[in-house]
């Protein structure tokens, strides 16, 4: 491995910066690119792919350029409630038991789908497949490259020697049919009336279509509220949120070394502190200093170097000997995602249930990032408030996520493999059968019918 310095960070930021540069103008000019809604950050990222290690390897990205994904979306979340407006306690728990129950749905159903179809259509087909081949669906689409790594890990430990390749095939294969399918899911939602920001493509104003802003449109991007004699403004709120990622990085270190067996996602725990750090300044007076607008922008910013990096470091090696069953494991995969995207989504949500089932699509078949970059697609201002629920509801989600990857090893090595469908598929139809008692269920359908 390269000795990894400041200087191979900087060659990686310019990089991608340029590409964004090339994404921007292309968004701006090409017509068919326009039409699509591809953001500047998505063109980066794929122009990434194609010229970078995994293409044809001309962009000199370093070997760590993989992981900046991870401290990135801590970013995002650490400054979602840093300057935010005060909300009504009664208000946000409604929206996160919604949130936090579609996640519970996707998390239970996408894992115990996978190992189901598998048992029962895969293996009688393909006799040489090991019993918990369906896991590699929701390690790849559910969970995304570092828990296909963790769960790879735990069945080679079990057996598998081929595990880790094919999580991280499966991985890539998800991030695709996130952002395609998203893509293709955004249109057809935009053309048929059912977004709540934007309408119909051929109404949205130029703007939209070719990202950039005319004069008589443009606005501030904040406040400027201290003294720059004093700190730059802009310095000011970045501290902050380098603050926050510094003690959750620390704090996440320490918790894995008390309790090994946890791992606890680091951007949860830095929304967590953003949380606290909110709490205190508006205790003692100062939150008036911290400009809500400034901390969208620096999430908005980190987002869109975030995606352009995690498109462009995918891994496309496909494992070739197993190419036709995880063809359909995929191909199921995503028929299913399709099917929780369009049956469950407007059932639990109340409002916005087309921005929230669109950026549940993009975490359940790729990632936390590609679910952030669709929405912004449909909600460019985060005014479905999607991604702070998501951030509450999964501090109750992470834990499941841990059984999961902890436990479905070692009941593929013990031979139980059977137990990890029925459990969860049973748990996610629980859920169900709980909203529609209660008469929670169809919540959203007159919601965008009416549109």
């Amino acid at each position: 491995m390269e000795n990894f310095t400041i200087w191979s960070l900087m060659i990686d930021i310019s990089i991608i910066s340029g590409l964004l540069l090339v994404g921007t103008i292309l968004r701006a000019k090409v017509r068919w690119i326009q039409s699509l809604f591809l953001p500047a950050s998505m063109i980066a990222g794929f122009l990434g792919l194609a010229f970078g290690p995994s293409g044809l390897g001309i962009l000199p990205f370093s070997e760590q350029f993989s992981v900046y994904p991870s401290l990135l979306i801590a970013v995002i979340f650490a400054a979602i409630p840093i300057g935010a407006a005060k909300v009504r306690l009664s208000e946000v728990f409604h929206r996160v038991r919604n949130m936090f129950s579609y996640s519970m749905i996707l998390t239970l159903s996408m894992w115990g789908i996978g190992v189901l179809f598998a048992m029962l259509i895969l293996n009688p087909i393909f006799n040489d497949l090991p019993n918990g081949f369906g896991l590699i669906l929701g390690a790849g689409f559910l969970g995304g490259h570092g828990t296909a790594a963790a769960l790879g890990e735990g069945l080679i430990h079990a057996g598998w020697e081929e595990a880790m390749d094919l999580g991280m095939t499966s991985a890539t294969v998800g991030l695709l049919v996130a952002v395609l399918g998203g893509l293709f899911l955004i249109k057809h939602s935009t053309e048929s009336g059912k977004t709540q920001f934007i309408t119909s493509f051929k109404d949205l104003p130029s703007e939209l279509k070719s990202g950039l802003m005319p004069k008589s449109k443009r606005f501030n991007m904040g406040q400027e509220t201290v003294s720059s004699s004093s700190i730059d403004p802009l310095v000011l709120h970045l501290a902050i949120i380098a603050f926050i990622i510094g003690i959750s990085y620390w704090l996440t270190n320490t918790l894995s070394d008390l309790i090994p067996a946890i791992s606890i996602p680091l951007f949860s725990v830095a929304f967590i502190l953003g949380l606290l750090f909110q709490a205190i300044s508006r205790r003692i007076k100062s939150d008036k200093y911290v400009d809500g607008r400034v901390m969208e922008r620096i999430g908005g910013t980190a987002t869109d170097f975030l995606v352009a990096f995690g498109i462009a470091s995918i891994n496309i090696t496909v494992v070739m000997d197993y190419a036709l069953p995880l063809i359909l494991l995929f191909a199921f995969g995503t028929l299913w995602a399709y099917l929780l995207f369009r049956f469950v989504g407007p059932n639990i949500f109340k409002e916005f249930w087309l921005e929230k089932s669109i950026f549940g699509w993009g975490w359940s078949t790729g990632t936390v990032a590609m679910g952030l970059a669709l929405l912004r697609i449909v909600d460019p201002e985060l005014k479905s408030r999607t991604p702070e629920d998501y951030a509450l509801a999964y501090v109750g989600v992470a834990p499941i996520d841990i059984i999961i990857v902890t436990f479905a090893p070692i009941l593929f090595a013990l031979g139980f493999t059977w137990a990890i469908p029925v459990v969860l598929l049973l748990g996610a139809a629980a859920i169900i059968v709980i909203y529609k008692v209660t008469g929670l269920w169809g919540q959203g359908k007159h919601e965008n019918t009416s549109n």
